[in-house]
């Protein structure tokens, strides 16, 4: 029943984007959910108003992938049998929702994950560029550079989580894999930015709570975030973009910023032992507890029809609290070419490593990927990508000891 209602949900999602894609659906300050939206970061901001009553966008995505990989150890522990086959479809319903001038609701539903086959909430929260629902004009001057955000969200750490694949929405990222330490967590929380001629700063706070409970109310204190950057024109040709984060949690007996993602990894099953299923194959979570500090970097440049994009990332905290203090350093870079007609077909190839400390061993990973896309139309992309990535310094014995795991892995994605 389940499978027949998730292929009933694919097609519903082929049809509503083929109806959908020549009508006009953007709502105020939003990000396309199609091509369009790619290197878009923050929801623009702009003083344009279209409102004319309550209006309802429905969209989603549905994605597939045909993967062919293959992953070994060092033989003492045996990892689990993998082949080449089709993983199972995911699926994302959105509802975004103009319900003032100004103000702006969204909200994520899976309707289908690798964690989850049934549906469920990620995300809920309103933005706010101007005060006109209080009265007409108000704090106009202030909220033309202001807006708030504020709910159970996406936290903005960091620029890579924009480009990241959140479940089923994979047309914004260029390859099929998250990062290894893919920093991405939903908390109940607010955000407030201010932007002014390309300068960017954002201030935000949260309750440092993945899954919401008012059980164990000293067991998790508040989180505080940061960003503050530069995204502008250097010339008509070359966009620049460079912004730091801040993300720091004083109390959090599971810090959730590396394990947030409850939707699950792109490599099914890799490095996994027989009869476990783990969601996050090939990712690493470092499993901070107590206090927990993490920056990131991010430049992106785009000339023409060549961008890059980097990350230098830098996270340190404990297991517990009476554990030593562990740091662990991550470096990716994208670099993608786009060409054609309208930039519809792609190369790109990235580079991301993770070092810190296991078990008292000094630890790291390597990752590179290589990938092809086609925008068979602005809602729909076809890519592939070859994945190579290798575990070196685990404790012998241990699944990860001379764990390495290898392949393609084919991508459809419709979004809308």
């Amino acid at each position: 029943m389940k499978t027949s209602i998730l292929n009933l949900s694919a097609i519903l999602f082929v049809l509503l984007a083929s109806q959908m894609q020549a009508q006009q659906r953007d709502l105020d300050n939003f990000r396309a959910p199609d091509k369009r939206g790619i290197n878009t970061f923050e929801a623009p901001k702009d003083t344009i108003s279209t409102f004319d009553g309550v209006e309802v966008r429905i969209g989603g995505a549905s994605t597939i992938q045909f993967q062919a990989l293959e992953h070994e150890n060092s033989g003492t522990v045996p990892l689990s049998t993998i082949g080449s086959n089709f993983n199972l479809p995911t699926a994302n319903l959105d509802l975004d929702v103009q319900l003032y001038d100004g103000v702006r609701m969204h909200l994520r539903t899976y309707l289908s994950s690798r964690h989850h086959n049934e549906p469920y909430v990620k995300s809920g929260y309103i933005l706010i560029d101007k005060l006109d629902f209080i009265s007409p004009g108000f704090m106009e001057g202030l909220m033309n550079n202001v807006t708030v955000k504020i709910g159970h969200m996406e936290n903005n750490y960091g620029d890579a989580h924009f480009r990241r694949t959140d479940n089923a929405q994979a047309i914004y990222n260029p390859f099929v894999g998250n990062y290894i330490m893919d920093s991405f967590t939903t908390e109940v929380g607010a955000e407030v930015y201010y932007r002014n001629n390309g300068f960017i700063g954002m201030v935000g706070a949260t309750n440092g709570k993945l899954n919401q409970s008012v059980t164990n109310p000293d067991a998790t204190g508040p989180s505080f975030l940061a960003k503050a950057g530069y995204d502008g024109l250097l010339s008509n040709n070359i966009r620049f973009r460079l912004t730091g984060s801040v993300y720091h949690t004083n109390k959090n007996a599971n810090v959730s910023l590396y394990g947030g993602d409850r939707a699950g990894s792109r490599y099914y099953e890799v490095m996994e032992l027989p009869d476990v299923h783990g969601f996050t194959s090939g990712r690493y979570n470092p499993r901070f507890g107590n206090e927990m500090t993490a920056f990131m970097i991010n430049p992106f440049i785009k000339m023409g029809g060549l961008e890059f994009f980097g990350t230098f990332e830098r996270a340190s905290g404990k297991r517990t609290t009476e554990a030593q203090e562990r740091i662990f350093t991550q470096l990716a870079g994208d670099l993608i070419y786009r060409f054609g007609a309208d930039e519809n077909y792609y190369v790109a190839g990235r580079y991301n490593t993770v070092d810190g400390e296991e078990s008292g061993n000094d630890i790291d990973i390597a990752r590179y990927q290589l990938s092809a896309g086609w925008f068979m139309t602005k809602n729909i992309l076809a890519k592939v990508e070859y994945v190579n990535q290798e575990y070196n310094g685990f404790v012998p014995g241990t699944r990860f000891d001379g764990g390495k795991f290898n392949g393609l892995v084919l991508e459809a994605v419709i979004s809308f």
